[in-house]
């Protein structure tokens, strides 16, 4: 077996859950989920800095919104590749793309930890949220030094801790008399919060061969609905995110109970902004060895 099909059959639980239920929640959800990362995005393109004439690739590219911007910026003498497992998102960013006649973006549907790069091309890889669910973050992060540059750089958000995100730990907080006890997650199992210490960050990019990292925190405030919206913040927060993880197999009849005890919970931080809570990221950035 090669290492790129060692590598897909190692992340087949991921591609399985993205193009299931998740993908679809998630290309249903494109528009509230952009908005709620909006400030979240914005730090993150601005640490990667693309230029006009750069070609990107833009990893876990999800609906698209980040090729979107990283196109614009790059303009028509540069190019950006997004790459994605699931299918339903693959489908609405190409749908964007096409709406906004970007000719210098393009979208393909491959394991990043997989795929094969032809030569070394790339100024920038970009990642909003994508690059945590690799089995073997190591590996995965050698090939895509394979697409990079000599002087390629590296630009990604991850989640920092789950605790220290209380736009999604506070809804699963709320709804936990109702679930069986949740395990403590597995700090290196695939999964959004698995590059939430720095520390690891730094051990796999340079094991990868990446050099000069560096992990930035950015907070923002994650607004999940317009003021007084409590029951749009609670259904977000049961569909989307950590919560939703743990309410995939729950009896239907829960859900309803879970949505009252969460929209119970967001009352609190319910202001003239909207429903909002802190959220935070680390910003990794660095270049090929």
């Amino acid at each position: 077996m090669s290492n790129a099909e060692s590598a897909s059959e190692a992340n087949a639980a991921q591609i399985e859950y993205w193009n299931g239920r998740a993908g679809s929640i998630w290309t249903e959800f494109q528009e509230r989920l952009d908005a709620l990362f909006a400030p979240l995005t914005a730090a993150a393109l601005q640490a990667a800095g693309a230029a006009a004439g750069e070609r990107v690739l833009d990893v876990g590219c999800g609906c698209g919104e980040t090729v979107l911007a990283l196109a614009r910026s790059v303009g028509h003498g540069g190019r950006v590749l997004g790459l994605d497992i699931s299918e339903p998102m693959a489908a609405r960013a190409r749908q964007r793309i096409a709406a906004e006649g970007l000719g210098n973006a393009e979208i393909v549907i491959a394991d990043a930890a997989a795929h094969s790069f032809s030569g070394a091309k790339t100024d920038l890889l970009f990642s909003r949220f994508g690059v945590m669910f690799f089995a073997d973050p190591v590996a995965a992060f050698a090939n895509l030094r394979r697409a990079m540059k000599p002087a390629g750089r590296l630009a990604v958000a991850v989640w920092r801790p789950l605790a220290e995100n209380p736009w999604a730990h506070v809804p699963l907080a709320a709804a936990a008399p109702l679930l069986p006890p949740l395990s403590p997650p597995d700090p290196l199992a695939p999964g959004p919060f698995a590059f939430a210490d720095a520390d690891r960050v730094h051990r796999i990019l340079s094991a990868a061969g990446w050099r000069e990292i560096g992990c930035t925190r950015h907070d923002a405030p994650m607004r999940l609905s317009a003021a007084g919206r409590l029951d749009q913040a609670a259904e977000f927060a049961t569909r989307v995110g950590p919560l939703a993880r743990a309410l995939a197999d729950a009896p239907p009849e829960l859900r309803p109970q879970a949505r009252a005890l969460v929209a119970a919970a967001l009352a609190t931080h319910d202001g003239p902004d909207g429903v909002s809570l802190p959220g935070s990221i680390w910003i990794v950035t660095t270049v090929t060895a």
